[in-house]
């Protein structure tokens, strides 16, 4: 889909009702070097700068990471302890989530799920689908 990664952020730009300085000013990025990406001129960012485009495109940050060519279409549907599974380990690798750092043992779904969501809350990052 990275072809189209341009398309797709122009898109959900515009249906947020944003201009190309809201979300330069929101994601702290140029609003030209944005403009660069959406006409197809520029290459999709990197996975730190599609991190602070997702809250402003109210999508998870896997979304973006997907469409930018960084992770692996999925098979049609994942399951639901997939994508918490997903989630908890994006959350594990984030360095400036001490609080999730001192999780010792096994996990049920639930907990991880749990986790996410208080995450979710904390950062205001979308991971989960439908969330």
């Amino acid at each position: 889909m990275t072809e189209d990664f341009g398309e797709y952020i122009s898109s959900l730009r515009r249906e947020h009702g944003l201009s190309l300085r809201d979300v330069g000013a929101k994601a702290s990025i140029s609003s030209s070097y944005l403009a660069q990406i959406e006409h197809g001129r520029r290459r999709p960012p990197g996975p730190e700068l599609l991190k602070r485009l997702a809250p402003v495109y109210d999508v998870p940050v896997r979304d973006l990471l997907k469409a930018a060519g960084y992770l692996e279409e999925a098979g049609p549907n994942l399951g639901e302890e997939e994508e918490v599974e997903l989630a908890f380990r994006y959350i594990m690798s984030d360095p400036r989530y001490k609080s999730g750092a001192r999780v010792k043992g096994k996990l049920t779904t639930d907990v991880k799920r749990f986790i996410v969501e208080m995450y979710e809350k904390a950062t205001g990052k979308k991971l989960l689908p439908g969330g």
